[in-house]
Parts: C-alpha cells; sequence; structure tokens
C-alpha cells in the first residue's frame, strides 16, 4: 500500500492508505479528526468541507493520492486555542440546529471570509450555495457570517495598527 505524507491542521502525518481511499476516511478513521462529517458522499452537501491550502474542497470525493498542499479541518481552525471568529459568531449567533452540516458551513465560510472580508449577502449565497442544512438555519448562518466579517475586519484592523 502507499505512504503519503500529508500535513493536516499543521501537523505532519506520514500515512499509509490506498490511492482511491477518500480524504474523509483518512481524517475521521485513520486520524480520528471526526469534526468533518460524511453527508452524501458525493459532493453535494459540503458537510465534508475541508480546506486544502486554503481552498474549500470535498473531502468526500477528494482521494489521498490526489492531496498536495496543507489541510485544515474544522479542528485545525481555531488558532492557539481561541476560537475562529466564525466559530465565535455561530455561538453567538445560535446557528446550529442538529449541528450535523456545521463544520462545513463554517469551512465554506472560513475560505469566503478569507478572500472576502467583507462580502454581501449575494457574495454569501453563492459561496455557501453547495452547503445543506436540513434545519434550514440559512438565516442565522449568513447572520453569523455577517457577524464573523466584523469581528474578522476588526481583528485585522487591530493587527495592522501593532
Amino acid at each position: 500500500m502507499p505512504r503519503y505524507t500529508l500535513t493536516i491542521n499543521n501537523e505532519t502525518h506520514d500515512v499509509e492508505a490506498r490511492a482511491d481511499m477518500p480524504l474523509l476516511w483518512l481524517l475521521r478513521d485513520r486520524l480520528k479528526l471526526t469534526g468533518t462529517k460524511y453527508g452524501c458522499g458525493i459532493a453535494q452537501c459540503g458537510a465534508c468541507t475541508v480546506h486544502v491550502d486554503g481552498n474549500p474542497v470535498r473531502s468526500c470525493v477528494l482521494p489521498v493520492s490526489a492531496v498536495s498542499g496543507k489541510v485544515t479541518t474544522i479542528e485545525g481552525l481555531a488558532a492557539g486555542g481561541a476560537l475562529h471568529p466564525l466559530q465565535s459568531a455561530w455561538i453567538e449567533e445560535d446557528v446550529p440546529q442538529c449541528g450535523y452540516c456545521q463544520s462545513g458551513q463554517i469551512m465554506s465560510a472560513a475560505a469566503l471570509l478569507a478572500r472576502n472580508a467583507a462580502p454581501s449577502d449575494d457574495d454569501i449565497d453563492s459561496a455557501m450555495a453547495g452547503n445543506f442544512c436540513r434545519c434550514g438555519t440559512y438565516v442565522r448562518i449568513r447572520k453569523a457570517i455577517h457577524t464573523a466579517a466584523l469581528a474578522y475586519n476588526a481583528d485585522t484592523k487591530e493587527e495592522a495598527r501593532s
């Protein structure tokens, strides 16, 4: 079986896996990073969203052999023990109901804020279109993204002053 060296949440992992094994199963079953969820298995629901070099990807269809670059999961989104602004906003805006889709929602939203720190409703709707919430918390999700954008921009301005 082939071996792969992957950087996941800023840690290097040397793993043995079939070339066609989806990244999702490596994360969940081998590395016990269970925050990333299995939803549909065909890259349609967004529950399995992670970042590869900052870009949102569906880990349920991405084979381990195709992964090159740094992988970030929901577990790696927070830095230094502090919640990411999106995670704080999710709590503040009381977004989750069942919570199943939330890690994928947050990862897609984080990729959006990384490239657009002040998204409009249309920007948010477009970026989040591939993430489905069975509970229908879309209005709260949008509100949380706006809340996080304000915090994200405040943090960025504070860093620039330092």
